[in-house]
């Protein structure tokens, strides 16, 4: 959550929401792009020409494939692809998770598809006694994402 889609947006919100310092979720950090992981994925990106971006998370079983009002071409039949491969929801993002995201910004700056997966269900850490249902869960959708980004 430090990319620069609407970051400010997303400072609000989350310290609105008591999210002012660095913790285990929803810190925004003090400026977009400060954190050297964000950073290097963002850097990691530009050197590449990326048709399509799968940011993962873990919580829900849900993909998120929205950004604001951006529709890249295909993205929401990409994303029931996702669906339909992994049995995960498809949403449009909560607008209060809407902003400073690597998906955001990939979608924002390339008019691009870009997905959120959040695998998984229950409290993070997630357990490892998850992993071969995730890993199971998510192949489709990184087979997928390989063949649909050539």
């Amino acid at each position: 959550m430090q990319f620069p889609a609407n970051w400010e947006t997303a400072r609000q919100i989350k310290f609105a929401q008591g999210y002012t310092k660095p913790a285990p979720r929803d810190y925004v950090g003090s400026a977009p792009l400060v954190a050297p992981e964000s950073v290097a994925v963002y850097n990691f990106t530009r050197q590449h020409n990326f048709r399509l971006i799968l940011a993962y998370h873990t919580q829900g079983r849900i993909i998120y494939w929205k950004y604001l009002d951006y529709l890249p071409n295909a993205s929401y039949y990409i994303g029931e692809q996702f669906s339909r491969a992994s049995g995960y929801t498809l949403e449009e993002t909560p607008y209060g998770s809407s902003f400073a995201g690597y998906k955001d910004w990939f979608i924002q700056e390339y008019n691009l598809p870009g997905y959120t997966i959040e695998a998984g269900l229950g409290e993070n850490p997630l357990p490892i006694t998850q992993f071969d249902t995730i890993y199971y869960e998510n192949e489709g959708i990184l087979v997928l994402g390989a063949v649909l980004a050539i």
